[in-house]
């Protein structure tokens, strides 16, 4: 709901900008990395007519302020980069109930200590992601985490997860204390062997494998995972001796006195909640 109006008048606004520009002596390829698109996109806008909005007056708001733009675009030229963004977005709902955001967008990095501090709220945020329906059948009787770090980390110190796991408390998943680096030996160290072979992946989740007569079902994981295009390797007692380069999932089949573990990997805390989630699903063992 909140993104469909907004999808479509930004498609319409990159339109009908490409389209001035054009006109104006500008090549595809410039319009195309002023607008932050692909020369292929610039073209397949070209030949279409404009997106279509739900009212003519909206139309007619979205290609006055793209004519606007075009113009002082072609003003600065295709050598002009941005080195700032400001977004303000405003929703108003039934019941006289509004939301704002005023956000800047700068470009720069982050210091190692603002990196930090927001891998820490990454977690946070992904922890509060977590949907209790679809992954109570699925926590360790160890306790479920989730841990991550920045890219090139190279020791269990560099990753942050929450002490003390995230556990299941009257209906609701519960973290007792907020993350913190260092918190997190075993699977901060599953996390640093797959990174040194899939530097893309920074976070990680363990979570309990399904099981067919007390025993892991691992050709049922196996199988899941090739239907979503998840890279599935085993890794006795945590141990990454993975000879693929991607490393999506990681199963450890468990021994006697070790318990079986499923570790999912992604690119960032909050994309390894939706994998979660979506692997859960495809295995039958959520809601």
């Amino acid at each position: 709901m909140l993104g469909e109006v907004g999808d479509k008048w930004v498609s319409r606004l990159h339109q009908n900008v490409a389209k001035d520009l054009r006109t104006k002596g500008w090549s595809q390829t410039e319009i195309a990395e002023t607008l932050g698109s692909t020369q292929s996109t610039i073209s397949r806008q070209m030949q279409k007519p404009p997106v279509s909005l739900n009212s003519s007056a909206d139309e007619a708001t979205i290609d006055g302020w793209s004519h606007e733009l075009s113009l002082a675009l072609n003003s600065m030229g295709p050598e002009a980069h941005v080195v700032r963004q400001r977004l303000v977005v405003e929703f108003q709902f039934t019941g006289n109930n509004t939301i704002r955001y005023d956000k800047t967008l700068t470009g720069l990095d982050l210091e190692e200590g603002q990196e930090q501090r927001a891998l820490l709220r990454r977690l946070e945020w992904a922890a509060g992601r977590l949907d209790v329906r679809r992954i109570e059948h699925s926590i360790p009787a160890v306790g479920l985490n989730i841990a991550s770090c920045s890219k090139g980390a190279k020791s269990p110190e560099e990753v942050a997860a929450f002490p003390g796991k995230i556990t299941l408390v009257g209906g609701e998943l519960r973290h007792h204390e907020t993350p913190s680096f260092g918190s997190s030996n075993h699977l901060a160290s599953v996390l640093i062997d797959s990174h040194q072979i899939d530097s893309a992946k920074v976070s990680i989740l363990n979570i309990r494998p399904p099981l067919s007569e007390s025993a892991v079902n691992t050709q049922h994981v196996e199988k899941v995972c090739k239907q979503l295009g998840y890279s599935f390797s085993l890794a006795p007692k945590g141990k990454v001796d993975s000879q693929d380069s991607r490393i999506d999932v990681l199963l450890d089949e468990g021994d006697f006195g070790w318990e079986p573990t499923l570790y999912v990997l992604a690119h960032n805390p909050l994309d390894l909640i939706d994998r979660t989630h979506q692997l859960l699903s495809a295995m039958g063992v959520s809601e």
